[in-house]
This record gives structure tokens, C-alpha cells and sequence, in this order.
């Protein structure tokens, strides 16, 4: 949930109980198609609900915020398949049919869609878990329900057509969620000061300069790690599995007295919860309006143009909730024509949540506070 607590309390809960989620919903998913006649082999089962478990298992600390600051480069999935292949090692190849099934590499493609597609375990758990977390209950989705219509044909992942409402219900929830909580403005102000953080920290360590940081974290930061180093030195997967939120969260406490006044600004900034200040608007703001607020910003704090860059950052955010180009969700007709989502629903909601919605953000440091 990366830094969402800040605006929903209760959103603490782990990566860990999202992945036990996902792997008892896979559970009950496997139950459902093997009543339905569906063949899949004691191995199959064993193998997709260890896919399930570790697909997220690449995370570094704080999730997606982070995903690309602390390796350069490098997303979950990459990482998640690093892990099952050392995994795979120590269990004597074990994993195989997992790594398969995780890649997509498996002759029952459904297998894969059920851990990776626009209606997995994944989406399935994180909706409901987050929605509950968070007290937003728009986002509730009926799982149990849209599972019990999941069935196979040749060889595809469908959904009954009984069960539309339920799906029309999951990506409208979908589109909700991003909104109010994931791309919320206050969410998004405190993960762009987190990346600034990280940046900031990065460039003085690789400048030679000794922060305070966990032996993990500083391998990390001392430099830029790319998913080739991986390969050529062993101790690096280790010291990203050790890795958690809480190396972070002791180091800015600690950069807050550095004498570096940009990192100590930021550190002080998000400690004390005196976070960016983010606009909304549906289109490109003014590079005027942008220049004046650094120009504000360099003249009150006393930072250079090269400083000042730490304390603003213009974004695009895109909310796609159904994407019926790849990846689409079919429904199965009582006739038996199998029909994209879109085309089957009678509601015409759906055909425009396929529609990317895009917004602008302008996150920056208010001085007049």
C-alpha cells in the first residue's frame, strides 16, 4: 500500500496477507473448475498456488513507489522470478512447473491467467483486502461469487454469463479504488517525497559520502544495481530479500540531521507529515505557473535551480480500469459464443471504463506554511 496509512489509517496490512489471500482464493478457484470438469493434475494444482504465492515476492520496500529508485530499472515480476529461481535450486527443480505456469510458458494458458490477467488471485485478493482496510467500500468486489462462474473453454479462462454483473461490479470497484486511494492526491504528494528521498540519498552515497543506512539498504544505495548484476554476484538476491520497510523508515529518521539540507529537508518534511502540496487538473499545467513555483521555491529556502528540483515534480496519471485490447476478460454466452466484456455487457459503462482516464499532478513544497 506504499504510503496510503497516511490518508487510511488502517491500510497496514502486509504484502504477506495478501499473498496468503491470493493463495487460498486460487485454492477455491482450483476447487470450482475441477467440479466443473476441468482437468488439472494434482501437479498443475501445487504447482499455480506456489506461482500465486510468490508473484509478488520481488517487492522491495514500499511497493510499486519504489519500484524503479532502488534498482535501476528493474520491476517486481523480474525480481519475483529471480527469487523462484533460486528457489527452484534449493528444492531440487521443484518449481519448475511453477516458473512455467508464472511465465506463461505452460500449455494451459488459463493456468497462467489465473495468476496473472485482468481477473486473477491477485486482483481478486488486493481489491477486497485494501477496500476493507481502508473503509472505502466502494471497492468491495464479490469474489466469492465471480469465482464460482470462472470456467475453461478450449483452453481460454471465461466467466459465465450469470456472473457479468459481479464482473461489471469488479472493474468498476477497480477504477474506484486507483482513485480514492492508490492515485489519491495526498498519496501521490508523500510517494513522489519518497522518491526524491531516495534519489537524494543515492546521489551522496555514490558521491562517497557514509549515511546512516542498514548494510542491505547501503549496498543499494552505494550503486545503481541493474538485473544483470544479479547474475554475476550471489549476495546481491540475499541482501534485497532483507530488505523491508523498516530499513527506510530508521534511515530517514537518522537523514533528517544530515547536514545535507536537501535530504534533510525532504526527511524532516515527511516525518513531521508536512507533505508536498498536489494540484489535480484534466489538463497539462502551464510551464509558466511551474517556473514560479520553483522560482518560489529556490528564493524562500535558498536552494539553486539543481536543488530545487528535489521539491516539485509534475506527473501524468493514467487510471485504466479494463483494458479490452489485452488480456480481456471473456463471457461465456448460455448459447456457448464466448464475447469480449465489453461487447457482452448491456451496460455501457463498461465499453468507457476501457477508456484510459488521464490526469495531470503538480506535487510541490509550499513555502507560505
Amino acid at each position: 500500500m506504499g504510503l496510503s496509512h497516511l490518508v487510511y489509517p488502517g491500510a497496514n496490512h502486509t504484502r504477506f496477507h495478501h499473498a496468503l489471500g491470493a493463495m487460498h482464493l486460487m485454492r477455491k478457484t482450483i476447487s470450482v473448475l475441477k467440479k466443473k470438469g476441468v482437468e488439472i493434475t494434482p501437479e498443475e494444482s501445487q504447482a499455480v498456488i506456489i506461482a500465486i504465492l510468490l508473484h509478488d515476492i520481488g517487492h522491495g520496500p514500499f511497493s510499486h513507489t519504489l519500484e524503479h529508485s532502488l534498482l535501476k530499472s528493474v520491476n517486481h515480476e523480474e525480481m519475483s522470478l529471480l527469487f523462484m529461481k533460486k528457489l527452484n535450486e534449493e528444492y531440487d527443480g521443484k518449481l519448475e512447473l511453477a516458473i512455467k505456469i508464472f511465465t506463461d510458458n505452460y500449455s494451459k494458458t488459463f493456468l497462467h491467467e489465473l495468476v496473472s490477467s485482468q481477473l486473477d488471485m491477485d486482483r481478486l485478493d488486493y481489491l477486497q483486502r485494501d477496500s476493507f482496510f481502508t473503509g472505502v467500500s466502494e471497492g468491495v468486489v464479490g469474489s466469492e461469487r465471480i469465482i464460482t462462474m470462472l470456467n475453461v473453454v478450449d483452453g481460454k479462462l471465461v466467466i459465465e454469463e450469470k456472473g457479468i454483473y459481479s464482473i461489471e461490479n469488479f472493474i468498476s470497484a477497480r477504477r474506484i479504488m486507483y482513485w480514492q486511494v492508490y492515485m489519491h492526491k495526498t498519496v501521490v504528494s508523500s510517494e513522489y517525497m519518497l522518491i526524491k528521498i531516495l534519489r537524494r540519498a543515492k546521489e551522496l552515497f555514490q558521491n562517497g559520502e557514509d549515511l546512516f543506512a542498514s548494510p542491505f539498504l547501503k549496498t543499494f544505495l552505494e550503486k545503481e544495481v541493474t538485473i544483470n548484476d544479479f547474475d554475476s554476484n550471489a549476495e546481491l538476491l540475499k541482501h534485497f530479500s532483507l530488505i523491508d520497510d523498516n530499513d527506510l523508515i530508521s534511515a530517514i529518521k537518522a537523514w533528517q540531521f544530515t547536514e545535507d539540507k536537501i535530504l534533510a529537508k525532504l526527511c524532516d518534511a515527511i516525518v513531521s507529515r508536512k507533505l508536498f502540496k498536489t494540484e489535480i487538473s484534466k489538463k497539462p499545467f502551464d510551464k509558466k505557473y511551474v517556473l514560479d513555483k520553483q522560482i518560489e521555491i529556490q528564493e524562500k529556502l535558498g536552494f539553486s535551480d539543481e536543488e530545487s528540483v528535489y521539491f516539485f515534480q509534475t506527473e501524468k496519471l493514467v487510471n485504466s480500469a479494463y483494458d479490452d485490447e489485452s488480456k480481456q476478460i471473456l463471457i461465456l454466452s448460455r448459447n456457448g459464443q464466448i464475447q469480449d466484456l465489453a461487447q457482452a455487457s448491456d451496460n455501457t459503462n463498461v465499453a468507457a471504463l476501457s477508456t484510459p482516464v488521464e490526469k495531470y499532478c503538480f506535487c510541490y513544497l509550499s513555502v507560505d506554511e
